[in-house]
């Protein structure tokens, strides 16, 4: 690697929009950020899933539907030859 050309990369404190402070490594010298894992409701257990109109529902029997038609359709099978004798 040439000397001079890289960015200078170096332990970085973080901080939080709710004031949580961690370090990582990065070549910016400071970082803030809006959301981390202590506020974001994922990591929290706070995040609500919206079922609007039943969408959910109506996807899933749709294509529940969809996989019992394909089981109870008849196959076809070809049909065998006769040989003469």
């Amino acid at each position: 690697m040439k000397d001079g050309i890289h960015p200078k990369y170096d332990t970085v404190e973080v901080t939080c929009g709710c004031g949580n402070k961690f370090s990582t490594r990065a070549t910016a010298n400071t970082l803030k950020v809006d959301i981390c894992n202590v506020c974001h409701p994922f990591y929290t257990g706070k995040m609500k899933h919206i079922d609007r109109e039943g969408r959910i529902d109506r996807f899933k029997n749709r294509f529940a539907s969809g996989y019992n038609s394909l089981n109870t359709k008849k196959r076809r099978t070809p049909k065998k030859k006769k040989v003469d004798e």
